[in-house]
């Protein structure tokens, strides 16, 4: 018997999902291992994780040779030197078969969608569009890193809440609950201790993310720059969508959204929604169906398919 594995390389963890070579035959498990991420992080973790990974792949699988093909979703890939170092890990540990490395939108998408075509939209600390048409067509908006891009991710958010509690200390703007909030979720009580947070060369984007929530929270208690800020996400999201669905005309296709800001922001979902609705009456948001390894699964075996047409 032999198997597909589809990997989700995450920057926290990894996840794996081994299935039967035959898709009648379903999923054989799933299991989590470390990050192997190579955008920032530490190449023995990442080491490491692979050794679990493997030592897990043999024991479910009972040999390397049962693999049939072995499918990769990370971020990053479009640098081919972390393709390059992600094939030497694989191959380090004495993997010999069909091996297939891609960026993780394409495999988030296919499992959103349990289909190889459709859209999905991810906002959680960055954020991305990616499309797949019938004739297999693929189009890319967004994703291009926190300095210059991912516009309505929770970095975004986070670093709006940041300047709107900078603006109202100083008085430009007045009558919002948001930077009471920022501070307490933070644990400072001055502007100049936020400044040194901001600047710390430890924070991270990840460090900035975290506040996204705060502007849920004052979205339900009706502060109005909250909303604002909401609706100004949603815009930045919408814009990701549109080239999506009109360069691939899937204007009727549902549309899966992932990650925090999608999926924990009513309110913005909501802005995003409507937004569709008033140009593309027919479009829909969903929620992902599966995840990225098993849509790495799906990839993978319609790889050894068309290998063996």
């Amino acid at each position: 018997m032999t198997y597909i594995v589809g990997i989700d390389g995450g920057g926290t963890k990894t996840a794996v999902t081994i299935a039967h070579e035959r898709e009648q035959e379903g999923t054989l498990c799933s299991f989590a291992v470390g990050p192997i991420n190579y955008n920032g992080g530490d190449a023995q973790a990442i080491a490491a994780a692979f050794g679990d990974m493997f030592h897990q792949l043999k024991h479910h699988c009972g040999d390397l040779g049962e693999v049939a093909h072995l499918c990769i979703g990370a971020a990053g890939v479009s640098n081919p030197v972390v393709g390059q170092l992600l094939e030497e890990q694989v191959r380090g540990q004495g993997y010999r078969g069909p091996l297939t490395i891609t960026g993780d939108q394409e495999t988030a998408l296919y499992g959103a969608q349990n289909a190889l075509q459709g859209i999905i939209l991810i906002a959680g600390t960055g954020s991305i569009c990616f499309g797949v048409n019938e004739q297999g067509r693929q189009h890319r908006t967004g994703g291009f890193g926190h300095l210059i891009d991912d516009e309505g991710s929770g970095y975004y958010i986070g670093r709006e809440l940041l300047s709107i509690l900078v603006q109202a200390e100083d008085g430009r703007l007045t009558d919002t609950i948001l930077p009471a909030l920022v501070y307490e979720q933070l644990g400072l009580s001055s502007v100049q201790e936020v400044i040194g947070f901001v600047y710390d060369p430890r924070t991270t984007k990840k460090d900035i993310a975290k506040l996204a929530p705060i502007m849920t929270a004052a979205c339900q208690s009706g502060d109005v720059q909250a909303l604002a800020l909401a609706e100004r996400c949603a815009a930045s999201l919408f814009k990701l969508v549109v080239p999506v669905m009109e360069r691939l005309e899937l204007y009727e296709h549902p549309i899966a959204i992932a990650g925090s800001v999608l999926q924990q922001s009513r309110v913005v979902q909501a802005a995003l929604e409507r937004m569709l609705a008033n140009i593309y009456p027919h479009s829909r948001l969903i929620l992902p169906i599966k995840d990225a390894a098993y849509g790495a699964v799906l990839l993978g075996r319609s790889k050894l398919n068309n290998a063996s047409s």
